[in-house]
C-alpha cells in the first residue's frame, strides 16, 4: 500500500529578504519611512554629481528667491538663500556631508566601544574595571556639553567632530557588548573551546564577537538618528563643519536670521532633519517588532485591519 503524504513546505525564515519585505509592506508607516530614507540616501550618493557646483555657485539675481517657482529653473523649486544659492542643491550636498559624518561617528563608536566591551566582559583583570570606570566618566557628562567643551578647545573640524561624536556615544556600545559577553562566556561552547586550549583572544574573536555583532548593528541603526541630531546641533552653534563645507545644521544656522523675510532658508533643512530622524526611529521600532517573536503578531494585526 502506498502512502501519499502531502508536500510540506518549510516555514519561511524571518531573516530572509522576502519575508522582511512582506512584513514591511504590512506596516504602511514603516514602508513610507523606508521609501523616504531610500530617496534621501540615493540623493546623498548621486545627487552631488547631478547638481555639480550649483550648491556653492552664487546667483545675485536669485537672492532670497521664494520657493515653488520654476522661472529660474527646477533647481530653484525650493527657493534660494541670501546669496542666490539654490536650497535644493544645498540640501542634497548637505545630506552627503551629514550622513557621512554621522556614519563615520557611529562606525567608530561601535568599533571602539564594542572592542572594549568584549575585553571588559570576558576578562576579569584590573584593566576591565578601568574600562568601565572610563565609560562611567564619559557618561557622567552631558554629551552635548562635552562636545561643546572639546570642540571649543581643539577647534571645529570634521575630524574633531567625528571623534567627539564617537566618544560621547561609545559607552552605549561598550556596556551593551559587555552585558552580552557576560552571558555568552558561561555557555558550553565557550567552555569547550577553553578546554581544548583556545586562547582568550581566539575565543573572543572567533566565538563570541560574531554573536555580539548583530546586537551592536541594531543599536547603531537606532543611534544613527541621535548622532544626526547632535551633529546638526553642533553645526547650528558654529562648532561643527566649517565653510565652505556645510551640513543641514549649518544651513539652518545660516537662515535663522531671515525667518521673518525668507523662512524657507531654515525651514527646508529643518524639515529634512526632522523627517530623517523620525523615519529612522519608525524603522528601528519596526525592526524591534520583527525581531521579537512575541511582538511579531502586531504586524499580522495590521494586515487584517487593512483588509
Amino acid at each position: 500500500m502506498t502512502i501519499i503524504t502531502p508536500d510540506i513546505k518549510p516555514a519561511a525564515v524571518p531573516g530572509s529578504g522576502r519575508v522582511i519585505f512582506a512584513y514591511l509592506k504590512r506596516d504602511r508607516l514603516a514602508l513610507a519611512a523606508a521609501i523616504f530614507l531610500a530617496i534621501v540616501v540615493i540623493a546623498a550618493v548621486l545627487g552631488p554629481w547631478l547638481v555639480g557646483d550649483a550648491a556653492s555657485r552664487l546667483g545675485l539675481r536669485q537672492r532670497n528667491l521664494a520657493p515653488f517657482s520654476l522661472a529660474s529653473g527646477w533647481i530653484y523649486v525650493l527657493g534660494a538663500d541670501t546669496l542666490g544659492r539654490p536650497i535644493l542643491a544645498r540640501l542634497i550636498v548637505g545630506a552627503q556631508n551629514t550622513f557621512g559624518i554621522a556614519a563615520a561617528a557611529v562606525f567608530a563608536s561601535m568599533l571602539v566601544g564594542g572592542t572594549l566591551g568584549l575585553i571588559a566582559g570576558y576578562s576579569e583583570r584590573w584593566y576591565s574595571h578601568l574600562i568601565l570606570r572610563l565609560a562611567d566618566v564619559v557618561m557622567s557628562f552631558p554629551s552635548l556639553l562635552l562636545a561643546l567643551i572639546v570642540l571649543y578647545t581643539l577647534g571645529p573640524s570634521i575630524t574633531n567632530l567625528v571623534i567627539v561624536l564617537a566618544v560621547t556615544r561609545m559607552p552605549i556600545y561598550l556596556r551593551t557588548a559587555r552585558a552580552e559577553v557576560l552571558e555568552l562566556r558561561e555557555r558550553m561552547f565557550v567552555s569547550a573551546a577553553r578546554a581544548m586550549g583556545a586562547k582568550p583572544a581566539r575565543i573572543i574573536i572567533r566565538h563570541i564577537a560574531p554573536l555580539v555583532l548583530p546586537t551592536l548593528v541594531t543599536i547603531s541603526a537606532i543611534d544613527f538618528a541621535t548622532v544626526i541630531l547632535s551633529e546638526s546641533a553642533l553645526s547650528f552653534l558654529g562648532l561643527g563643519i566649517q565653510p565652505p563645507d556645510f551640513t543641514w545644521g549649518a544651513i539652518v544656522a545660516n537662515g535663522r536670521g531671515y525667518l521673518a523675510t525668507a523662512w524657507w532658508i531654515a525651514f527646508w533643512p529643518g524639515l529634512a532633519i526632522m523627517l530623517t530622524t523620525l523615519s529612522l526611529n519608525i524603522l528601528s521600532n519596526w525592526a524591534r517588532t520583527v525581531a521579537d517573536p512575541q511582538q511579531r503578531w502586531r504586524l499580522q494585526t495590521l494586515r487584517k485591519a487593512a483588509r
